[in-house]
């Protein structure tokens, strides 16, 4: 019967840590995964970081709720992994201990003021110009003479 107890209070507690049934579902559908756990930080876009200690296996103990925009792109449905910036990266892969609320990183001169995050595939993204000769040049094929 405990187990059963202890399930419920499970289910409730992820319910009201999502904001109830409609909080729970958009979180559901916009990571695929539904966790509960102690809020650890925020970082300056908005992104929330959790940490259950319950959960230890595997390094799913510690994870990231995205903002729903980022530099003024709406990213709702569209999260990606180089939304997290440089200060919580340690933290969140279990490179240290220590979040950045607590132990702030020392400030280095070639990390961005303002993160970017990845714009692979899209009409931002940097294609480089190219400035030397070809070393194979394709065939082409003779012109066939009118008789």
């Amino acid at each position: 019967m405990a187990e059963y107890a202890n399930l419920v209070r499970r289910a409730l507690g992820q319910l009201g840590g999502h904001g109830g049934v409609r909080g729970l579902l958009v979180q559901f559908f916009r990571v695929n995964d539904v966790k509960v756990g102690n809020l650890i930080g925020v970082d300056k876009y908005g992104n929330k970081y959790y940490e259950d200690k319950k959960h230890f296996f595997f390094a799913r103990h510690r994870w990231v709720i995205y903002t729903t925009e980022m530099n003024g792109k709406n990213t709702m449905w569209e999260v990606d992994g180089s939304m997290v910036p440089a200060e919580w990266h340690r933290w969140l892969h279990c490179m240290t201990d220590d979040p950045p609320t607590t132990h702030p990183p020392e400030p280095k001169k070639f990390l961005a003021d303002i993160h970017q995050i990845n714009v692979s595939g899209s009409r931002q993204q940097y294609v480089p110009c190219t400035t030397t000769r070809k070393k194979i040049h394709e065939w082409v094929p003779p012109k066939a003479e009118a008789q």
